[in-house]
């Protein structure tokens, strides 16, 4: 990591630290919103949800989260952003936590909403810290440990989560990952005290306001893309486990192995294109044309991928989908929030980002429900599927046509 902080306004060593702690922190927020959808296999039938209130108990923690990016991200460009995190995750962890003490589903969506609150700091603040830190040549690293962290995160969900699930229950884990949670502040405390007490928070001179990226065209049509990106994969991190168990009769422990697979292929694609990307750049490449082009790819793999889980036949077929499945994400999540970044600046990347992520996310909000709908209503998940297939194809056409030339944004042409 020494190489991230050529340049930066803090130590190569306390920078590099401080991306390892954040890439932590990611890959703790996907364990944890990801939870429910491990659980759902015993916690579903224990607490009498159907379809449609289990996918409304998953969409309640976008209510609050997509939204609230947009704030935080305004909080990030104007206050600590290390104070911002370590409030953000203890109360997450406490919401998790909290979480296998429920026996009802009202208690269930407050607490998502709560889990929804604390997990609003993660993307804009750590594209807050990169914008202002990292270097063009290593955004794509940066931005990788961040998306290998959004892939691990789900696959050691999954993987810690269903052996749980099969030992102990569906309760221990919420408990157990809340707990989990609450013991990252600690390193955290240290690595930032410095630069709490010298208010060192990424400083900005004169922050950009926020009514002035809501009239750049570029943020939302950002935000667009950014949700044909997160309706697939929070498909398949939400519904997959449910599917695989009850409507393919794999068991819990095939069920674990196979939702493990693509998320770890996730991961570690991620930190391969990471550094294809950086080398790319440092070799001459435009970096706004590579990063689109991965988007563009990553899309229409995600397409192709999330459509073949539904005709693959055995645990073979479905696994080498998710491994597609796996790579699409890879490509996508690697360079989301550095094209972003890019746009935005480092003076901007908090509201920015937090505007891009809140329109994002609002397909956490729509595609629980609308999948818990299809499946209660209109005889299971095929049309699930169908639909959750489009969204990415149509996403790579935006990407190549909508999204307009990747530069930084100009403060008095917005």
């Amino acid at each position: 990591m020494a190489t991230i902080a050529q340049g930066s306004r803090i130590s190569s060593a306390r920078l590099g630290w401080l991306v390892v702690l954040i890439a932590l922190s990611v890959l703790l927020n996907y364990v944890d919103r990801g939870a429910i959808g491990i659980a759902a296999p015993l916690m579903k039938a224990e607490l009498g949800l159907s379809a449609t209130g289990f996918g409304t108990a998953v969409s309640a923690f976008f209510w609050v989260y997509a939204p609230l990016c947009l704030f935080v991200g305004w909080l990030c460009d104007r206050y600590c952003v290390y104070r911002l995190f370590a409030g953000g995750i203890a109360l997450w962890a406490v919401a998790t936590l909290l979480m296998g003490f429920v026996h009802g589903i009202v208690l269930l969506i407050v607490l998502r909403l709560i889990l929804g609150l604390g997990e609003s700091i993660a993307f804009p603040g750590s594209s807050k810290i990169f914008a202002a830190e990292v270097p063009a040549t290593n955004r794509g690293l940066a931005n990788a440990m961040v998306a290998a962290a959004l892939a691990f995160g789900p696959a050691v969900g999954t993987l810690t989560g269903g052996l749980i699930l099969e030992e102990m229950g569906w309760r221990p884990i919420f408990w157990i990952f809340g707990a989990i949670t609450l013991v990252w502040l600690v390193p955290w405390h240290f690595v930032a005290a410095p630069l709490r007490t010298r208010s060192m928070s990424v400083p900005v001179v004169d922050p950009v306001p926020l009514r002035t990226i809501m009239r750049v065209p570029a943020v939302w049509l950002m935000g667009v893309g950014h949700f044909c990106t997160n309706y697939g994969f929070y498909f398949l991190l939400t519904w997959l486990p449910l599917y695989l168990v009850k409507s393919r009769g794999f068991s819990i422990a095939e069920m674990t192995a196979l939702t493990t697979l693509g998320f770890s292929v996730q991961g570690i694609m991620a930190l391969v294109m990471g550094h294809v990307s950086d080398r790319w750049v440092q070799a001459g490449a435009d970096e706004a044309r590579v990063r689109r082009g991965m988007m563009i790819a990553g899309q229409a793999l995600a397409a192709v991928a999330i459509g073949s889980v539904y005709f693959a036949q055995g645990p073979m077929q479905v696994g080498a989908c998710l491994v597609l499945a796996g790579l699409a994400s890879s490509l996508t999540s690697t360079n989301l929030f550095a094209i972003g970044q890019m746009f935005s600046g480092p003076k901007a990347a908090g509201v920015w980002i937090g505007l891009q992520n809140a329109v994002g996310n609002a397909a956490g909000i729509i595609g629980p429900i609308l999948t818990g709908l299809m499946i209660d209503y209109l005889g299971g998940y095929g049309y699930a599927f169908a639909l959750t297939a489009l969204v990415p194809a149509l996403g790579a056409l935006w990407w190549w046509k909508a999204i307009p030339p990747i530069r930084q944004f100009e403060e008095r042409a917005a």
